[in-house]
């Protein structure tokens, strides 16, 4: 059984400054770059605590792909101490369009959260309306919390089952999903019979959300409504948790395969499309 989401998956920077009671994790990210950690020490949103995708969202790549889920001992540790405590509310963000949050949003729902939220528009968004900022390691400052990961809050669906999903959505960028090019994984393509939404399709030009009226319109067009088949997956399942939110925000529920293009090729006989 699912946890209920809350209201909505995405807290404005207006809504956050007027809160107090509630605790904020940074998992700003690069992919391929250094730990966001560092630009967390010269500025972040007051209260914050910083959060690092490789080592707290993730476990060691190997055959479960690039960022396989982490276990549920390894991740309730993390988030413990973040401060996180399962009756507090959670806010999360980063400055990478929120593919970095939208990961650390869909694990702690899946581990058990019933509040979770991501900042839309995430650093940027803080820092251009003008808000206090915070400098330095604020790890010393944390209480530990007490959150306990169990998981089975989100759905998912693994690679054997992958291939008969309904829809299926692929949210890396068209010259990824077509295998014009692959700068990441060591085989270029996509899973047979999977659909291109990639997640710039979610955002607008200032990096927040689209309104869900037009996020449900543009995955009514590859036939993701409410109560069709619907799972994601991306490079690692790290990005492809961003449109499982957005499809959250369209009122279509989602699975997500964990391991993505980067699990799914580790076994040769499973077979790779490529193009349109």
């Amino acid at each position: 059984m699912t946890n209920p989401a809350p209201p909505s998956p995405l807290i404005s920077v207006a809504e956050l400054a007027a809160r107090s009671a509630v605790t904020i994790l940074d998992v700003r990210y690069k992919l391929g770059g250094p730990a966001g950690v560092t630009e967390f020490t010269a500025g972040h949103v007051p209260g914050a605590v910083y959060v690092d995708l490789d080592t707290a969202l993730a476990s060691p790549p190997g055959r479960g792909g690039r960022h396989p889920l982490p276990d549920a001992a390894t991740f309730a540790r993390a988030m413990q101490r973040a401060g996180v405590s399962a009756m507090r509310p959670v806010v999360v963000y980063d400055d990478w369009g929120a593919r970095a949050a939208g990961r650390a949003w869909w694990l702690l729902r899946y581990f058990g959260h019933p509040n979770v939220r991501v900042l839309d528009g995430g650093w940027g968004a803080w820092r251009g309306a003008g808000h206090e900022i915070a400098s330095g390691d604020a790890r010393s400052e944390v209480e530990p919390g007490t959150f306990e990961a169990s998981p089975g809050g989100m759905p998912i669906v693994d690679a054997e089952d992958v291939g008969a999903v309904g829809v299926l959505i692929d949210a890396r960028a068209p010259e990824r999903f077509r295998g014009d090019v692959e700068p990441i994984d060591p085989v270029a393509g996509h899973i047979p019979n999977a659909v291109n939404v990639p997640t710039t399709a979610n955002l607008d030009a200032d990096g927040r959300f689209r309104a869900n009226a037009e996020l449900a319109a543009t995955y009514a067009r590859v036939g993701a409504v409410a109560g069709a088949d619907v799972a994601v997956y991306c490079g690692s399942g790290v990005t492809a948790a961003h449109d499982v939110l957005a499809l959250e925000l369209a009122g279509v529920r989602a699975r997500l395969y964990p391991g993505s293009w980067s699990a799914w090729i580790t076994d040769p006989r499973r077979p790779i499309a490529r193009g349109e």
